[in-house]
């Protein structure tokens, strides 16, 4: 594998395919990448904030010209660190899977700039320095949302100049609807959050075995560049890693469901001592409580503002995010 620095901004892939990537993969900095070929460009994902966005797009009309000719936009999924900077790519044809586009409507950049302004005034407690820990850094209130107007459901393939360029919707996994995007003739696959690389995996929706099995179609695929949607470049072994983890989550939380423990103190006695180097642990709370309501058939939408209650109770007691325990 080539050796890939995980420095903030462009990285050339060569042929005309390049990673955006914003150290350190932590809550909101997420990872992006361009294809282009023959003069136009396909842009996958946008950021989290239009400050963001804007410097990214800079950054890729200063290497190709054909970034200042971006045909199609492809969101990954529906998370706003992947898709709240679309605003800023006029023009351009946005698309997603078609649940990864019905989930985008659910959480509207408002939500998260009304919270961040509660967790600002002190209205929310520890919760609110956990939000402020892990959200501070970006702003919210002046995004407009604009949704995917093309989505499509199982594979889509999208040509840019000469490359063909293949959209697969492995979801619901990390979310409803994720997308992996696939340039075969460069060897590049860009993952979206189906991939954390160096960081917990937040299992948001599941099943978890929808997730273990894209990990192993990645495994399957000709590829040698893999960009994650946070984190470094990885190859294989990195795809290896997380569909490990994944599998070992999903067996320790198996075992403390059907023994009847709370999914609260379940999430406190896996032990993660083999990912103990990997950012952002506190997310075992969401792994865990997603995959007790897979295990118990509950369909019922998850409780936000309580897993992120419970989050930031268990960074505060691990010192995560520089919260201590005083």
């Amino acid at each position: 594998m080539t050796a890939w620095k995980f420095e903030k901004g462009l990285q050339d892939l060569g042929n005309g395919v390049y990673a955006y990537l914003q150290p350190d993969g932590s809550w909101g900095w997420s990872n992006a990448g361009l294809v282009s070929d023959g003069g136009e460009s396909l842009l996958v994902d946008t950021l989290f904030d239009l400050n963001l966005t804007r410097e990214m797009l800079d950054a890729m009309r200063g290497a190709t010209p054909a970034a200042a000719n971006i045909r199609s936009l492809v969101n990954t999924h529906a998370n706003g660190d992947h898709c709240w900077g679309n605003q800023l790519v006029e023009g351009a044809d946005i698309v997603a899977s078609k649940a990864a586009a019905e989930e985008m409507a659910e959480v509207p950049p408002e939500m998260l700039a009304q919270m961040m302004a509660g967790a600002g005034a002190g209205a929310m407690g520890p919760l609110g320095d956990y939000i402020l820990k892990v959200f501070g850094a970006f702003r919210f209130d002046d995004i407009t949302a604009v949704p995917p107007p093309t989505t499509f459901e199982g594979t889509l393939e999208r040509n840019v100049g000469d490359k063909r360029v293949l959209l697969t919707e492995v979801g619901p996994a990390h979310t409803r609807g994720d997308v992996i995007v696939q340039v075969p003739a460069d060897r590049v696959v860009f993952t979206g959050d189906i991939l954390f690389i160096e960081g917990h995996p937040i299992i948001w929706a599941g099943p978890v075995g929808n997730w273990i099995k894209a990990c192993q179609r990645i495994m399957e695929m000709d590829v040698e560049a893999v960009v994650p949607g946070h984190g470094p470049i990885t190859d294989k072994a990195g795809v290896a890693e997380v569909k490990g983890y994944l599998e070992y989550i999903s067996a320790e939380t198996r075992k403390r469901f059907d023994a009847g423990l709370p999914a609260a103190e379940a999430a406190r006695d896996i032990a993660l001592d083999d990912y103990s180097s990997w950012g952002d642990g506190e997310r075992i709370v969401v792994n865990v409580s997603t995959l007790y309501r897979e295990f118990a058939g509950d369909d019922a939408a998850a409780d936000i503002v309580a897993l992120f209650t419970e989050m930031s109770a268990l960074a505060h007691e691990r010192g995560l995010h520089g919260l201590g325990q005083g």
